[in-house]
């Protein structure tokens, strides 16, 4: 009996995955996402303003499903990106943007972080293939000036 249920339970899984891949909204040929403002080794205030840009798609809130669309989501020394069948969660190392904001402002302890951008589709799944940013390394000092700015979140 346990190895008939471990088949039937290996069996739906597989076709759980089969249908999440299935269901990933594909993205054009040459999109991209990147930062606007920030580029790697940056130095940057505790509390600074992030700008996203995104080529090749346009952007459209969470829940709304056009093609070639989706929203931004910043990743926050994240080391590596979680499945992309499946939606991005929601913490303080994964931000959503589902509101089609393209800038917030952060507010990061001292010491050295790393940004990414992962633009998602109306579910919060990356495309496929996934449009990613490269990282950004940056160093967040209380003795930098600048980039300091008021933004929306989601």
């Amino acid at each position: 009996m346990n190895k008939y249920l471990f088949g039937l339970v290996t069996i739906l899984a597989l076709t759980i995955a089969a249908q999440a891949d299935a269901q990933r909204s594909p993205s054009p040929d040459g999109a991209t996402v990147s930062f606007a403002n920030i580029e790697d080794g940056a130095v940057v205030p505790t509390t600074f303003l992030v700008q996203f840009s995104v080529s090749g798609m346009g952007i459209a809130p969470a829940g709304t499903n056009i093609e070639n669309t989706g929203h931004h989501h910043l990743l926050i020394d994240v080391d590596e990106l979680p499945d992309p069948n499946l939606p991005l969660p929601k913490n303080e190392h994964f931000i959503h943007y589902g509101g089609g904001q393209t800038e917030t402002t952060l507010t990061l302890p001292e010491g050295t972080h790393t940004l990414q951008l992962v633009f998602a589709d109306y579910i919060h799944v990356p495309h496929d293939p996934v449009v990613k940013s490269e990282p950004v390394i940056i160093m967040v000092s209380a003795d930098a000036e600048g980039m300091e700015g008021e933004a929306a979140e989601d």
